[in-house]
């Protein structure tokens, strides 16, 4: 789809920090995280909401999601990490996403409500790398 921006970021042609690439699936740092390492899970066909996801897809899709949510403990120091899918409502762009946000007792999230933060100059690149890494 030419105008959606995930699948932009798929096709090379806006600017991510991929942690994750398959066949079928591209992992990218979210541009405003929740917490640092804050890592979005989205198909590279262009799917709208987690129910158009095609059955063949399923298994490898949250394959990658205990990956990443290994990853961000494993390689972050996270405590564990929350793991959320929106469909439609709350759904800032219209290309099915995973989230994976690494978390630690005493975080400060609290409910639904998700304070975003800001990576400092260089340090997206960084969290991305050591994701990476992880991930091969």
């Amino acid at each position: 789809m030419t105008d959606c921006v995930f699948c932009s970021i798929v096709a090379g042609d806006t600017e991510a920090d991929l942690v994750l690439e398959t066949e079928d699936l591209v992992g990218f740092l979210d541009q405003r995280p929740v917490f640092k390492g804050h890592v979005l899970l989205v198909p590279r066909r262009h799917v709208v909401t987690l129910p158009d996801l095609p059955a063949a897809l399923r298994d490898p899709f949250l394959a990658a999601a205990q990956r990443i949510a290994a990853a961000v403990v494993d390689e972050l120091g996270a405590q564990g990490s929350f793991v959320a899918v929106n469909n439609t409502v709350s759904q800032s762009v219209p290309h099915l996403h995973l989230h994976v946000v690494p978390r630690t007792k005493g975080d400060g999230l609290r409910g639904f409500f998700w304070p975003r933060q800001k990576y400092a100059d260089g340090e997206r690149a960084a969290y991305a790398a050591r994701l990476r890494a992880a991930l091969d």
